[in-house]
């Protein structure tokens, strides 16, 4: 009896609480919207879209503008010389040139540039939508992770203290003669193992608030605000219509389309370099002994015609890329619409697998509630064995457990279901 008062005694303490009110807490929406600042990916292909546009500005103002180019020297040489611009004998020789050409015909390079810039800018949008919808996966993914781990630290303090109290009634029970030794050091293991899985939830909740800090771009840790615990509701739309809808405008596929098209105009500016091409150029010539040179100034138009020949062979090895380039694009488009029916099609089950594994979840919390409730009324009046009120105990604790996976994993199951689509289904919190 004495060494089982002092296992009583040496019990671990109860662990200290793991919120600190130092660490910042920021909502889903906020998460977010400082996600999109800093997510490498999203950051590059956003940028990738303003090159784009660039690129396509160029290739439009290659139908109306000129290339104009401004250049300006200035020689000294060892003995005089007759300088054409001032007409006499000088050691010096300064000039200006501007020049200016506007190519009329370029093989059809101009009309197929265009439309490869025009596609490579509808890629680039693809993949700034594509991306923004997989930060925001990844975002929540951590933002609903460390809630996860919140709800299950609470489950895991929850089963301490419950155990603790069943320890107690044991110690009195053992001491009063109504039950054995081994009841309470049954519920000493059941506490020891219970405050073990406490710690380890400590852990894991400590590391998904660094995760989410550094996601939101924190120093250190950062906690999640709670969302609401409402039922996840049906999706709007039915698994057919998700799947013509990823068909039609997924980013994915859009991107993929996009770069098809981008490979197939690059096959046609390749077969541009074969044909002639033809250019109208100008240039004004200024010549002095000194700037700004003013003393002689002449001027000369003209048209050239290029015709190409042969160049090693160049033309040849840049059109079997484009070629090779256009077939790749094209398996590449074809395989991403199958996959995208195959994906939505599992992120859609996923969702309603999710969705009723939480309302069974919820029920069994419920069952397994009464069911200690039961097994510690039994036990008091010592109708049942602490076996049975110990697997009682954990029961409920793992079924808490599953009722917290499974909200945020439909919540999860949402996400990438709506990543693939590339649009919000329920009206959560809009991306930035």
């Amino acid at each position: 009896m004495i060494k089982l008062v002092l296992l009583f005694q040496l019990a671990t303490p109860p662990v200290a609480p793991l919120h600190g009110d130092s660490i910042p807490m920021v909502s889903l929406a906020e998460a977010l919207r400082r996600a999109t600042r800093l997510d490498p990916d999203y950051v590059a292909a956003l940028n990738e879209v303003g090159d784009a546009a660039w690129g396509r500005r160029s290739a439009r103002l290659a139908f109306v503008l000129p290339s104009i180019q401004a250049q300006t020297s200035a020689t000294r040489f060892s003995s005089e010389f007759f300088n054409i611009g001032t007409g006499e004998l000088a050691s010096q020789i300064v000039d200006f040139r501007l020049e200016g050409s506007y190519t009329l015909f370029r093989g059809g390079g101009k009309v197929a540039g265009l439309r490869q810039a025009n596609a490579e800018l509808r890629r680039a949008e693809a993949d700034e939508t594509a991306a923004r919808f997989q930060m925001a996966l990844g975002t929540e993914s951590d933002y609903y992770d460390v809630l996860l781990q919140r709800e299950l630290t609470g489950v895991a303090r929850e089963r301490v203290r419950r155990a603790g109290e069943q320890l107690a009634v044991a110690r009195a029970r053992v001491l009063a003669g109504a039950a054995v030794q081994t009841d309470s050091l049954q519920l000493l293991l059941e506490l020891t193992q219970a405050q073990v899985e406490l710690l380890r939830q400590a852990a894991f909740l400590k590391v998904s608030r660094l995760q989410l800090g550094r996601r939101v771009g924190a120093e250190g840790p950062v906690d999640a605000a709670p969302l609401d615990t409402i039922p996840a509701p049906a999706l709007p739309i039915s698994e057919t219509e998700a799947v013509a809808e990823a068909a039609a405008r997924s980013p994915q596929v859009l991107g993929a389309r996009a770069g098809e098209r981008a490979a197939a105009a690059a096959v046609s500016v390749a077969r541009g370099a074969y044909l002639p091409q033809l250019d109208l150029f100008g240039q004004i010539t200024t010549f002095d002994d000194q700037f700004f040179p003013s003393a002689t100034t002449r001027s000369l138009a003209g048209f050239r015609v290029s015709v190409p020949v042969w160049n090693n062979a160049q033309r040849e090895v840049e059109l079997s890329r484009a070629l090779s380039s256009r077939d790749i694009a094209q398996a590449v488009r074809e395989d991403t619409e199958r996959g995208v029916r195959r994906d939505v099609i599992e992120a859609y089950e996923n969702y309603n697998t999710a969705r009723a594994s939480s309302e069974l979840a919820a029920r069994a919390v419920l069952v397994a509630r009464e069911n200690l409730r039961v097994q510690e009324e039994r036990y008091r009046s010592g109708a049942t064995t602490i076996i049975d009120l110990i697997t009682a105990q954990v029961s409920l604790a793992e079924a808490e457990a599953g009722r917290a996976e499974a909200r945020y994993g439909t919540r999860l199951a949402l996400a990438g279901l709506e990543a693939i689509l590339g649009r919000r289904l329920l009206g959560q919190e809009n991306l930035p």
